[in-house]
């Protein structure tokens, strides 16, 4: 695959990927009883509404470009914790939402393709279609205000772990931007074992020799 077909098939895969997870976690809050989402206009397909023009295409197209594990993320969709069911854990099944999308999205790009294989089809859009949406959902489960992973944290964590996180929560993403340059390489790595690791635990599911 040629360095511009990637781009534009890693594009593509981005729209998608992310437009879905953005909507689920507008759904997700509206169905338990908050539609700021709504009223904000972000329960829509509309990618304008929901991409971020570093996490959305910049970080990702670098990535590519360089031959890295591909992720990143979107503009956060507007929550208003009062007003969801069930409290800290309405928030947790709000954000965990946005990773779950990506994980079903990855299982689906990989399931085709270990169906289309065994018959000489190995499209290369299939295997980015789960690198990039397993990517984008361990990059979003890292507990680091605002991703998603820390929502999920939230729920659980003790007080004092929950001070902490709510005086991340203006500046958490320079955190992760400031981890991504000064630690990229480590940073790969990990994303790179984690994206490798589960591809790993789908060729046994699917027993792919």
């Amino acid at each position: 695959m040629d360095i511009v077909t990637k781009l534009l098939l890693v594009l593509a895969v981005i729209l998608v990927s992310m437009i879905l997870h953005e909507f689920m976690h507008g759904v997700t809050a509206y169905w338990l009883g908050d539609d700021t989402a709504k009223v904000n206009g972000r329960l829509t397909f509309n990618p304008l509404r929901h991409l971020d023009p570093f996490l959305s295409f910049i970080l990702p197209l670098i990535l590519a470009v360089s031959g890295g594990p591909i992720f990143g993320g979107a503009k956060p969709v507007p929550i208003d914790p009062h007003k969801l069911r069930w409290g800290e854990w309405g928030m947790a099944l709000t954000a965990i939402a946005g990773p779950a999308t990506n994980f079903v999205l990855a299982f689906i790009c990989f399931a085709l393709w270990a169906t289309l294989r065994p018959i000489g089809l190995t499209e290369d859009f299939l295997l980015l279609g789960f690198q990039v949406n397993m990517g984008f959902c361990i990059f979003n489960l890292i507990p680091i205000p605002p991703l998603d992973g820390s929502r999920v944290l939230y729920a659980v964590a003790p007080d004092g772990v929950r001070q902490i996180m709510a005086s991340m929560e203006r500046f958490g993403l320079i955190v992760v931007f400031v981890l991504i340059f000064f630690l990229g390489g480590l940073f790969g790595q990990i994303m790179s074992a984690g994206i490798s690791g589960m591809f790993d635990v789908y060729v046994s599911l699917f027993r792919i020799i």
